[in-house]
């Protein structure tokens, strides 16, 4: 008995032969793609601008890209408009904002001065980012999550790596000169980001359903945050290298939470009666 042949067309090519039907695309699932597009424009745009010396310029065209990469997920869930490709896009636009535009405007900025040793500190920054990025895709993969991954990240995430390793532009900015001595002890801090970047050391997400506010602290707590917010829009290069400094300082709490609950000083070590589980082996 043999098969019945899909049915031809007018030109004797069947539908099947000439592929899928265009059709009509919703435009709520466009909106985030073109978000993550204007943040590759945008971290593009800063790696120009430093590149033309107009640094400050080049350093608000990062974080706008950082921020801009940051929302487009949620506003993806939100409207209910996530896709496969849009999860690709958000990747590469992740390498681009996270891992290149601050390094090689950090480059420009300082470690040139450092020469070979500033661009091999830039480099291991990119690749570590993008090492990052990759192990954070392969556990959002997975079916199956443990508990703790709603709580910690595995190590600094690479938006927070960005804003991080960019201290010596915003102290530039603030008066300290750009020498010698300045750029290699740069060059040292930024490898020391990308370490934390790639290491199994456990960071506070603060994404936590369990986590609660007491409902007296909700308004305080909103009036802080705008107050922050004026503070950085009046005094940004001062405010970042707070903020900076700030969240370093947080790291140690967070792993000493990490600590207390499993008894491990770092992600991946083996504890299955504790929930705890190898990430990928060799990563």
């Amino acid at each position: 008995m043999q098969t019945p042949k899909p049915p031809a067309d007018e030109n004797g090519q069947n539908d099947r032969a000439r592929g899928p039907r265009l059709r009509e695309i919703p435009l709520r699932l466009l909106v985030p793609n073109l978000i993550t597009v204007l943040a590759i424009c945008a971290g593009l745009t800063g790696i120009r601008l430093a590149f033309e010396n107009r640094y400050e310029l080049a350093v608000m065209m990062v974080l706008a890209a950082a921020f801009l990469d940051g929302i487009d997920g949620r506003i993806a869930r939100m409207m209910k408009a996530t896709s496969k490709f849009g999860a690709q896009m958000d990747s590469l636009a992740d390498i681009v904002n996270f891992g290149v535009a601050p390094a090689l405007v950090l480059y420009v900025f300082i470690l040139d001065q450092a020469r070979s040793f500033g661009w091999i500190a830039a480099l291991i920054y990119a690749i570590a980012a993008g090492l990052r990025l990759a192990r954070f895709n392969v556990m959002a993969e997975r079916e199956t999550k443990v508990p703790w991954q709603s709580e910690f990240f595995v190590g600094v995430p690479a938006p927070a790596g960005a804003m991080l390793v960019l201290l010596p532009v915003y102290l530039g900015f603030l008066g300290v000169p750009p020498s010698a001595p300045v750029a290699f002890a740069g060059a040292i801090y930024t490898i020391l980001i990308a370490y934390l970047l790639v290491s199994r050391l456990p960071v506070w997400s603060g994404k936590s359903e369990t986590s609660r506010i007491r409902r007296d602290l909700v308004l305080p707590m909103i009036l802080g945050v705008v107050l922050y917010v004026a503070l950085l829009m009046s005094f940004t290069w001062e405010v970042l290298s707070l903020t900076v400094l700030g969240y370093l300082l947080s790291l140690p709490f967070g792993a000493r939470s990490w600590h207390r609950r499993y008894g491990t000083l770092t992600i991946g070590e083996e504890a299955p009666e504790k929930g705890l589980s190898e990430i990928d082996r060799g990563l």
